[in-house]
């Protein structure tokens, strides 16, 4: 690789380091959103996105005879040695947990990892968050039994 390359190689990488960390959450959603369509319709799901946003879920996802109503987060920091997702949603300054009638499936995007926890909504409701280890950690967690579980919404 010439010198010319090399060099706009490395400033390219250090802009997209740069990036990464100052992206806001309502960017790293959206981007973690799209980032799902993909997933899901590349494993052969349909994927829908409801108008508007006054839904409690992001995406409709249909895989026959099913349709599932899927709300997707994401979470891109460590902390008390796992990644913090929230399982709710704010109505002013209270925070509310998922039901079982708002939603089927909390789908969480780790993003340095870029791993899939597909949880069904049972397995967490009424907390308001859910903690997520990272792969290879001694303790995997009450959740990592729905660590790419796509197979749930089969």
């Amino acid at each position: 690789m010439s010198t010319t390359h090399k060099s706009l190689q490395k400033k390219f990488e250090r802009k997209q380091s740069s990036l990464r960390a100052t992206v806001d959450c309502k960017k790293r959603g959206e981007l973690s959103e799209l980032a799902f369509v993909h997933k899901a319709e590349s494993l052969g799901f349909g994927v829908s996105k409801p108008y508007g946003e006054s839904n409690r879920y992001d995406f409709i996802v249909h895989s026959e005879p099913n349709f599932w109503k899927v709300q997707v987060k994401s979470s891109n920091s460590v902390g008390w040695g796992g990644y913090m997702i929230h399982a709710h949603r704010r109505r002013g300054e209270k925070q509310v947990p998922y039901t079982v009638e708002e939603i089927d499936f909390l789908v969480a995007h780790i993003v340095p990892e870029d791993e899939w926890f597909v949880i069904p909504v049972r397995a967490f409701v009424p907390r308001r968050s859910v903690h997520l280890h990272p792969r290879g950690t001694a303790e995997p967690g009450r959740y990592e039994k729905y660590r790419d579980a796509w197979y749930l919404m089969a």
